[in-house]
């Protein structure tokens, strides 16, 4: 008798909820929740639909990211993203003025030159003073760069330690990089961090990546009278 091939179902009600949050998750992180002044209203229906799985899969992950401190419900007005306010805010960049500035550090220790060398290819095109004309782009090169500097420092809990607040401050710094010109002093301090990271100069990188998120915390005390 030939052994029988072992599969497991391709949906289970665990993969639906799994699915279901990570979907809803990523959905959140992308979203420019600074850039309007109502909240954002999250409608159980509609993204059951659009999903296509029941209410129940979106309820468990709400609930999820509500402890997370990603949503909260409303009684008799619904489920909101959260946003934070200016105080919050702060707080936020100066912990992850900490936990990138020490990511720098781990890249000038662990990461190869060529890991080094794909920050600066993410502002190629960004030469000569294009920034201005090119914001859209830039901004996102500049939430990349974030990003980057913390998959290349290899620490994974430092990575999970930043994942939630990743979510506010890449929707802040969209917000903030085209006031006050800060887009022009963001390239300068860029290229500046990287040169400090090409030289393996750990503290010099360290420090910078510090004062550059601590400046943008002085600029959300300044200029962000939009946050409650």
């Amino acid at each position: 008798m030939s052994a029988g091939v072992f599969v497991q179902p391709l949906e289970t009600e665990f993969s639906f909820k799994a699915k279901a949050y990570a979907a809803l998750r990523e959905a959140i992180a992308r979203l420019n929740i600074y850039d309007v002044d109502d909240e954002i209203r999250l409608d159980e229906r509609q993204l059951a639909h659009e999903l296509g799985v029941s209410r129940t899969p979106i309820r468990e992950a709400m609930a999820r990211l509500e402890h997370e401190g990603l949503v909260r419900t409303m009684p008799r007005r619904g489920i909101f993203v959260v946003r934070k306010s200016r105080r919050e805010i702060i707080e936020i960049i100066h912990v992850w003025a900490a936990l990138e500035s020490m990511a720098a550090r781990l890249i000038t220790l662990y990461a190869s030159d060529d890991e080094i060398a794909s920050l600066r290819r993410l502002f190629s095109t960004f030469a000569d003073g294009q920034v201005a004309a090119q914001i859209d782009e830039y901004s996102v090169a500049n939430i990349d760069f974030h990003q980057a500097i913390l998959d290349l420092s290899r620490s994974d809990v430092l990575k999970r330690l930043a994942d939630t607040l990743f979510i506010h401050m890449r929707a802040i710094r969209h917000r903030t990089i085209v006031e006050d010109h800060r887009f022009e002093r963001s390239i300068i301090d860029h290229m500046h961090i990287i040169e400090a990271l090409e030289k393996r100069d750990t503290d010099l990188a360290e420090r910078l990546v510090r004062e550059h998120a601590l400046e943008l915390a002085r600029h959300v005390e300044r200029h962000a009278h939009y946050l409650k």
